[in-house]
């Protein structure tokens, strides 16, 4: 059985991750211990919450520094994805640099939080095998990573924008796999089989 940990840093919609998790028949296990999350298979970092908040609680426990060492493959969600970046406009917060990308606030002329369904393209790389071209994933955010030479997919609202990075080992996904149905669960079960 593979061990996958989620990282549990006070900034998670960690139960919803975990149950879409045990749907497809995997346990994992939530935690902040620097040597357990080392000695996973796979790790994800989820997130919802505001990025300078999120980014603090990272660095009171350490798990700023460790993250980004990490060799195993790593899944940033939502908040998680947008951490793995350089910098974001939200709060003006510093990120963990794996992403060389600056989040940008949408358009004011934009309605913002964008909430809601929108569909992804240009799919590129593993976590997307047998996810159909322009399929619907479930998104909450006001900020959103610009394109880039990391991009694995994109999405519309207003502009063309990142849905989806990697860098090595280092995956990130700006929409909810955990809440986007079927195709959601296909890219999870994908990162899990890496």
């Amino acid at each position: 059985m593979i061990k996958i940990t989620l990282i549990d840093y006070g900034a998670g919609n960690t139960q919803s991750v975990l149950f879409a998790l045990k749907r497809l028949g995997y346990l994992a296990t939530l935690s902040h211990d620097p040597m357990e999350i080392e000695a996973s298979d796979k790790v994800i970092f989820p997130g919802v919450g505001e990025a300078g908040s999120a980014m603090a609680k990272l660095q009171a426990t350490g798990l700023d520094r460790l993250i980004p060492k990490l060799q195993q493959p790593v899944l940033g969600i939502c908040l998680g994805m947008q951490l793995m970046c350089a910098h974001s406009e939200e709060g003006n917060t510093q990120g963990l640099g794996i992403f060389d990308v600056n989040v940008k606030k949408f358009d004011n002329r934009l309605k913002v939080p964008q909430i809601g369904w929108n569909s992804i393209t240009n799919l590129q790389g593993s976590l997307f095998k047998n996810v159909s071209e322009g399929a619907f994933m479930y998104l909450v955010h006001s900020f959103y990573a610009p394109l880039s030479d990391y991009t694995t997919a994109v999405s519309d609202y207003g502009i063309k924008y990142t849905v989806a990075l990697q860098k090595d080992n280092f995956y990130g996904l700006q929409f909810h796999p955990e809440k986007s149905s079927l195709d959601g669960s296909k890219i999870l079960q994908n990162f899990l089989e890496l």
